[in-house]
């Protein structure tokens, strides 16, 4: 061949591929490596490191392949969105597809259309059927057992009940909450010594007049049992300050096997200011108090000048589930991140867990919160949820009664309306699985007295036993 015209077919294909690497060959788990790694590279910026949080919105330009594909080479720049033709060749533009396609399907998991048509409900692990413990409620969202059967549960609304023998009757003396928003009346723990001293506690969402608007905090509220009501009631813990927004209150409580009683108190929202991150106030924490509300001297921030004395740790958001592992006496939570930033944590002493500095979820408008996913001095999340999950409440199981399901946590999911069970190794989950999927909002999950697990769902708010069923 003349050597001319071999320049000159050169030349054309230097010219073809000016603008676009030739990829080599590869198989498709690098394909997807390399996919991924673009979309941390170049969409990150906007769209958060991880293609399983961007997908988890709504659509509005298609989710078929040639549509993504479309979107990602023309892009929209007048929604600020860059058309990325000329930096990905078209195998790199397909692989991107494919990968964002595999976060859709992932995604579609939670998507349960079908709707209740029985009250059993077969899983892998355990079969189980709802028994109806009480109805007619609003948002119930904590529940104690007391001897004799007799169950207590708390509505948001601010009405405390008992029930006895299925009779649900309402119980006297409750504080007075400010049901808006995320407050009211929230979680119930019992006294370790309950049944000698009749001692509970409720935390809430108290409130107060400032220029005419209502300002409101997480307290914890100690009282005496007397049957059909409470006395002596005291408020034995207050977080500071108080905020004008009515969400993130945290609102749970645990005491571990030596008697210490932990809450936990979310940001309010107040993110934007760190408050998490400063000492100096109460939110966005873990706290350690004694039954009596006054403040361990071996706490991490006892003695350090201007720092609230009951932190334990501090960098959550919200927590709303926390359970005793009594084996270990291990307090863990979990906690509501923004889109895609679900954690499950063990709270230590001391310890930041990050937020809002670090995070792996995004805006619930789709911008981004943080780029830092990690930190130095800031703990990671033992367990992240993506797609956030919403949880609430939080349980060990304990007993025979749940074979498969012995020593797993149980959670509930806000947002997909399901029981979430994780298997535990050690400190890691390497299981997890869906269940009563369609119960509803799940706002609670208790072990009773009675070795039977017991629900709470919202909106209309029911209250179920969870009787396993034989196979």
């Amino acid at each position: 061949m003349n050597r001319y015209l071999l320049f000159f077919i050169f030349f054309l294909v230097y010219l073809a591929c000016k603008n676009k690497e030739i990829t080599p060959v590869m198989d498709e788990t690098a394909r997807m490596a390399a996919a991924e790694t673009n979309f941390k590279k170049f969409c990150s910026t906007c769209h958060g490191d991880n293609g399983d949080v961007f997908v988890d919105r709504r659509w509005k330009h298609g989710t078929t392949r040639d549509s993504i594909i479309m979107n990602i080479n023309s892009g929209f720049p007048e929604l600020g969105m860059p058309l990325w033709d000329s930096l990905f060749n078209d195998q790199e533009t397909a692989d991107l597809a494919d990968y964002l396609l595999k976060a859709i399907e992932k995604r579609k998991q939670f998507d349960f259309k079908d709707s209740l048509i029985s009250n059993t409900f077969t899983h892998n692990s355990e079969t189980v059927k709802l028994d109806t413990i009480a109805k007619g409620l609003d948002n119930p969202w904590g529940m104690a057992f007391l001897p004799d059967g007799v169950f207590v549960y708390a509505d948001r609304n601010g009405n405390l009940y008992r029930n006895v023998k299925g009779v649900q009757s309402l119980v006297k003396g409750a504080p007075a909450v400010l049901a808006e928003g995320q407050g009211g009346l929230l979680d119930i723990e019992l006294h370790p010594d309950f049944d000698a001293n009749k001692l509970l506690y409720l935390s809430y969402s108290k409130f107060k007049d400032s220029a005419g608007e209502k300002w409101s905090t997480t307290a914890i509220l100690k009282a005496k049992w007397m049957g059909d009501k409470l006395a002596e009631q005291k408020d034995i813990f207050v977080a500071m300050p108080y905020k004008k927004t009515k969400h993130h209150y945290g609102c749970r409580m645990e005491f571990d096997t030596t008697g210490f009683m932990f809450v936990t108190v979310g940001d309010r929202g107040q993110h934007a200011d760190s408050l998490p991150q400063k000492l100096d106030n109460d939110l966005g924490k873990v706290h350690r108090i004694k039954d009596d509300g006054s403040i361990p001297d071996d706490n991490p921030f006892f003695n350090t000048p201007g720092a609230r004395k009951s932190i334990w740790s501090y960098g959550h958001r919200n927590p709303q589930g926390m359970a005793l592992q009594r084996e270990t006496n291990t307090i863990w939570t979990h906690e509501h991140g923004p889109r895609g930033g679900d954690e499950l944590n063990i709270p230590e002493k001391g310890k930041n867990y990050g937020w809002p500095v670090i995070s792996y979820g995004i805006n619930y408008d789709g911008t981004i919160l943080t780029p830092l996913t990690q930190k130095e001095g800031m703990e990671q999340p033992l367990v992240r949820w993506v797609p956030s999950i919403g949880p609430s409440g939080m349980t060990f199981v304990t007993g025979d009664k749940y074979p498969a399901w012995k020593g797993d946590i149980l959670m509930g999911s806000l947002r997909f309306r399901f029981l979430n069970r994780v298997h535990l190794n050690g400190r890691a989950a390497d299981e997890q699985e869906n269940l009563l999927k369609n119960i509803g909002r799940l706002r609670f999950v208790e072990m009773g007295r009675d070795g039977f697990v017991y629900v709470g769902v919202e909106d209309p708010g029911y209250i179920f036993r969870l009787v396993p069923v034989a196979k």
